[in-house]
């Protein structure tokens, strides 16, 4: 079974969760059936460490959310879409 995004028209992406070892669909950070954090991995060739550049990180536009949004649009805390509305 696939699952498309309504806003984007992508196909999500299936993960096993590693607390109940269902597979899931990743819509966030978070297991929707049992609520335990997703594994998050980093995309082959991306590399985290000291050469991030800060001044070009565009944050959450959830109020309630520390984390920054990737370059396809989404959190990578929460897993919400950027909305620049909300800022």
């Amino acid at each position: 079974m696939t699952m498309l995004c309504e806003t984007c028209s992508k196909e999500f992406e299936r993960t096993a969760c590693p607390h109940c070892k269902e597979d899931v669909f990743r819509f966030g950070a978070y297991c929707y059936l049992c609520g335990g954090a997703l594994a998050v991995e980093a995309p082959a060739g991306e590399e985290t460490g000291e050469d991030d550049d800060f001044s070009r990180r565009v944050l959450c536009s959830d109020g309630a959310c520390i984390g920054v949004i990737d370059e396809r649009g989404i959190c990578k805390v929460c897993g919400k879409p950027y909305t620049p509305e909300s800022e």
